[in-house]
């Protein structure tokens, strides 16, 4: 299929979480296509917002600080846009185990914020949601596609899967659209690198670059679908402007299932340098972790012509070229 990216230019977008890895990639890519932009973000730590991410572009997008659980914000921010990327999430599976609650109010509690105030002022705005694989938990069957069931092993997954019928609920009763893009691990430029809670290919880059050893829990078999962030952009946008997504859930990864271990030896390879460790997994993890993971991509192929076209061993070179020449606003030493 062809998609016709001139319809971006002058098309009003809002994203949410616009400072965060994945927002601010978007926002890029947008701001290139001509859309107007505006960018909401909390600015809450640690969930990897950074200045830096939006610098090239600082001057085309207006940037609100502001949170998603704040309805009287929204109602005014989501007047008037055509598009609404909603990536404002607690992402970290740890702290959602940690602070169920937090993940409750900013997963589903933000989610009906947006859609109530979407229903209520413009509901012929389209929101494209981010998903997670974290909703599917343990495969009963690879590769996973949108049919697989949802078992999520943690609040975090429970939470996506909620935010996603109550978007769902929301688009179908009052009319405006709702498509939801389930990612896999995504990693690329712009991802926090300060720790490990998520985005951990980008955090062993940073353990590389600095020459600290990478910590492989267990045997370093367990597997999963890394998808560059450039690719993941690109299924957005395309999943935006198709309209035949409405009310669709599409899985997103690279289609190829990867051992962790090979993930950590590609990362050394394009670092130049590094070590990895073995140790036992820590109990909170353990209790948490999916051993195997891979998912298909057909249905969203077949529905926008997308595909994924960045393999690891680019992806990882592309990311290392990206923080070398950006170490510091990236990586803050003595941390």
């Amino acid at each position: 299929m062809k998609v016709d990216f001139t319809r971006l230019a002058g098309a009003r977008v809002l994203i949410t979480g616009g400072l965060g890895f994945i927002g601010s990639n978007l926002a890029q890519r947008l701001v290139r296509e001509g859309a107007e932009v505006t960018i909401l973000d909390a600015c809450l730590d640690p969930y990897g917002w950074n200045p830096a991410n939006i610098q090239e572009i600082r001057s085309k997008v207006q940037f609100i600080k502001g949170d998603i659980r704040d309805y009287s914000l929204l109602e005014k921010l989501v007047a008037g846009k055509d598009l609404i990327f909603h990536l404002a999430a607690q992402v970290g599976r740890e702290i959602s185990m940690a602070d169920p609650w937090l993940d409750v109010d900013i997963n589903c509690n933000g989610t009906i914020a947006l859609c109530r105030a979407v229903a209520a002022v413009h509901p012929a705005a389209r929101i494209i949601y981010a998903g997670s694989r974290g909703q599917i938990g343990e495969p009963v069957y690879l590769p996973v596609d949108e049919s697989h069931p949802d078992h999520p092993t943690d609040v975090y997954g429970i939470n996506k899967l909620a935010a996603e019928k109550y978007l769902f609920l929301y688009g179908k009763i009052y009319g405006f659209g709702a498509v939801s893009l389930r990612l896999n691990n995504v990693y690329g430029p712009r991802c926090q690198m300060q720790h490990g809670y998520y985005g951990i290919l980008n955090w062993f880059i940073r353990n590389a670059m600095q020459d600290e050893p990478i910590t492989v829990y267990g045997d370093g078999l367990q597997t999963r679908d890394y998808v560059y962030v450039e690719d993941v952009v690109d299924a957005f946008v395309r999943a935006a402007l198709v309209p035949e997504t409405d009310q669709q859930i599409y899985m997103i990864g690279s289609g190829i299932e990867t051992r962790f271990l090979d993930m950590v030896k590609a990362v050394i390879a394009g670092v130049g340098q590094g070590s990895y460790v073995h140790v036992p997994f820590p109990p909170e993890r353990e209790s948490i972790d999916i051993r195997k993971f891979v998912v298909s991509w057909d249905k969203m192929a077949a529905a926008t012509g997308w595909r994924p076209t960045v393999d690891l061993r680019e992806g990882v070179a592309r990311c290392v070229a990206f923080y070398r020449e950006r170490r510091a606003e990236y990586i803050k030493e003595g941390e």
